[in-house]
C-alpha cells in the first residue's frame, strides 16, 4: 500500500528527531529546525564550536538505488546553499559554516561532515 503524504511527513519528522538527538549527544546545539524560505529549506541549524552547520537530514529504507545520500542531488545541494545564504543575510556576523548530512539508510545512520564542497 502506498505511503500517504502524511505518513511521509510523520516519518521524515521521526528521522529528524532521531538526527537531532544523535548530533545533540555529540555536542552540538540546536539554532533552528526547518527554516524555509522561497528558494529551498534547512532541516537543521546546529552550532558546532563556533561554526554554524547546515544540516540535511535524508532516510531511506534501504541502500538501494544509492541510499540516503545520493538523494542529495546537485539541485537538492543548490536549494540547501540558496538557503544557508538566505539564513545568513539575518545574522549580524558572517560565521564559519558548513553543509553536513545525516543519513539513515534502515536502521543505520551517519553523520558525514562537509558534504559540499564550497
Amino acid at each position: 500500500m502506498p505511503r500517504t503524504p502524511q505518513d511521509k511527513r510523520a516519518l521524515g519528522r521521526l528521522a529528524e528527531d532521531d538526527a537531532l538527538a544523535y548530533l545533540l549527544l555529540q555536542g552540538l546545539v540546536l539554532v533552528q529546525r526547518n527554516f524555509l524560505c522561497q528558494g529551498g529549506e534547512l532541516d537543521l541549524i546546529m552550532r558546532d564550536g563556533k561554526s554554524i552547520v547546515f544540516v540535511e537530514v535524508r532516510q531511506r529504507s534501504s541502500q538501494n538505488f544509492g541510499g540516503a545520500l545520493a538523494s542529495i542531488t546537485p539541485t537538492k545541494q543548490r536549494r540547501m546553499v540558496r538557503a544557508a545564504q538566505t539564513w545568513l543575510l539575518t545574522q549580524k556576523s558572517l560565521p564559519a559554516c558548513r553543509f553536513d548530512a545525516v543519513v539513515i539508510d534502515g536502521k543505520r545512520m551517519e553523520w558525514l561532515k562537509n558534504i559540499l564542497d564550497m
